[in-house]
C-alpha cells in the first residue's frame, strides 16, 4: 500500500478540515480506495459510468442500473445554442482550463440549480449528470471550432464519456483500446479527498452557493500549476527528449541546476502513487499499439533517475502524458480531461458538505502591527 505522509505546518498540511466517505488516501488498499473500493479493483472491473454511479450516488450499479444511466448521460450531451455562441467567441489562444471554467459558469446561467429554499437542494443530482454528459462536448465543441473551424455534433453515439470525448475530438469512433483506456485514465482522476480543488469546492458548498459556482470555483483552483497540469508540464519535458540516455542526461542538469520537474512526488503519498503504476501498464502498451520506440523509454528512464537521484516516484499525471499523447491528445487538452473525471468528485464533495454543513470559516494567525492610533495626515513626515 502506498502510505500516507504524516504533514503539518503551513497549507493546512495534516489537518482535518472535515469528514468524508467518499475515498481514503494512503490508509488503504493500493493506497487509493473510492467509497470501499480499491481504485486498482474499479479500474480492472469497471467503467467510468459506473465509478461515477458510485460516487455521486453511494453504490455500483446492477447491469440494469448502468444502462439505465449510460442512457441518461446520452441524451444530455447536446449543448444550448447560447453556449455554443460563447465558446465561439472565446480566441484558440485561450487557456482549455479557462474555457472549461467558462463554459460551466454559463452552463448555470442558462441551467440554473433550485436554489429557492434555503438549505435544500432537489436538483443537485439533475445537474451534475448534465455537467458530467456536456463538459466533454465543451471541451471538444470549443477546440473544434477554434482551431478547425468545425461545428461538431455532440451526439457522436458513443455510449462511454471517454469514447464520447475521442470521437468528437478526432472527428472518428476510437478503437477498443483507446476507449479502454479512457476509462481507466477517467476513474483514475475520478476522486482523492481533500485536495485543493475539492476543498474549494466545499468552501463554496458550505456558504449555500449553487452547484456550478461550486464547479467553477473548484476547476480555477486545478487551473494552477500546483495542484493540474503536471502531465502538461511532463509532455512538454519529455517530447524534447531524442532517447532515454539523451533524458537522462538533461535531467541529471535539470537536477544539477534545481529546476522544477513537474510529475513527481506527492503531498500525501510517501513511495509511489498508487494510480502511476495502473496508467504505466497502459501507456505502454499504447506505445506498443503505435509502434513507439522514444516516448515510453524516455518516461522509464526520467522515472528511473528520479528514484535514484532524488526518491521521488511518479505520481498520477507523468505516464498518463505519453498515455495521452499515444491517443492523439493534443497536449493542451490534458487537464480539462482531468476536469471531466474530478466533476464526480467535486460534486460528491459539495452533496456530502450540504447534507451536513456548516459553514467554513478558518482563522489566521495575524503577523502585522500591533494595535496603534492613527497619526492626524498633517503630522504625518
Amino acid at each position: 500500500m502506498a502510505e500516507a505522509k504524516k504533514l503539518g505546518g503551513a497549507g493546512l498540511r495534516g489537518q482535518v478540515a472535515g469528514k468524508t466517505a467518499l475515498s481514503t488516501v494512503g490508509v488503504s488498499g493500493s493506497g487509493l480506495t473510492y467509497r470501499g473500493y480499491d481504485v486498482k479493483d474499479l479500474a480492472e472491473n469497471c467503467e467510468f459510468e459506473e465509478v461515477a454511479h458510485l460516487i455521486l450516488k453511494g453504490a455500483l450499479p446492477t447491469q440494469a442500473e448502468l444502462d439505465a444511466y449510460k442512457t441518461k448521460l446520452q441524451g444530455l450531451r447536446s449543448l444550448p445554442a447560447e453556449l455554443k455562441t460563447v465558446l465561439e467567441q472565446i480566441p484558440k489562444e485561450a487557456h482549455p482550463m479557462d474555457v472549461i471554467r467558462t463554459g460551466c459558469s454559463m452552463l448555470g446561467n442558462l441551467e440554473q440549480e433550485d436554489t429557492s429554499t434555503m438549505g435544500v437542494f432537489p436538483t443537485q443530482e439533475a445537474c451534475v449528470d448534465r455537467m458530467l454528459a456536456c463538459f466533454p462536448s465543451i471541451i471538444c465543441y470549443w477546440y473544434r471550432f477554434s482551431h478547425d473551424g468545425v461545428r461538431i455534433d455532440e451526439n457522436t453515439g458513443d455510449a462511454s464519456i471517454g469514447a464520447h470525448f475521442l470521437h468528437m475530438l478526432r472527428g472518428e469512433k476510437p478503437n477498443e483500446l483507446h476507449e479502454r483506456v479512457m476509462n481507466v485514465s477517467l476513474i483514475l482522476y475520478a476522486e482523492h479527498e481533500f485536495n485543493a480543488s475539492t476543498f474549494t469546492a466545499r468552501v463554496c458548498a458550505s456558504t449555500l452557493s449553487d452547484i456550478h459556482s461550486c464547479i467553477t470555483g473548484a476547476i480555477g483552483t486545478l487551473r494552477g500549476p500546483l495542484h493540474g497540469g503536471a502531465n502538461e508540464a511532463a509532455m512538454d519535458m519529455i517530447e524534447k527528449f531524442t532517447d532515454a540516455d539523451h533524458a537522462e542526461k538533461e535531467m541529471m542538469g535539470m537536477l544539477e541546476r534545481k529546476e522544477k520537474i513537474m510529475g513527481f512526488g506527492h503531498a500525501i503519498y510517501t513511495e509511489s502513487d498508487p494510480r502511476n503504476a495502473i496508467i504505466k501498464q497502459w501507456a505502454e502498451k499504447l506505445g506498443k499499439d503505435v509502434g513507439d520506440t522514444v516516448l515510453y523509454p524516455v518516461s522509464v528512464r526520467c522515472e528511473e533517475v528520479m528514484w535514484r537521484e532524488k526518491k521521488l516516484f511518479c505520481n498520477a499525471d507523468f505516464f498518463h502524458a505519453s498515455a495521452y499523447f499515444f491517443m492523439g491528445i493534443p497536449t493542451k487538452l490534458f487537464t480539462p480531461i482531468f476536469v471531466m473525471s474530478r466533476l464526480t468528485g467535486w460534486a460528491g464533495h459539495v452533496m456530502e458538505q450540504r447534507a451536513d454543513n456548516r459553514i467554513i470559516r478558518p482563522s489566521a494567525d495575524y503577523t502585522g502591527e500591533e494595535l496603534r492610533a492613527v497619526t492626524p495626515i498633517a503630522e504625518r513626515g
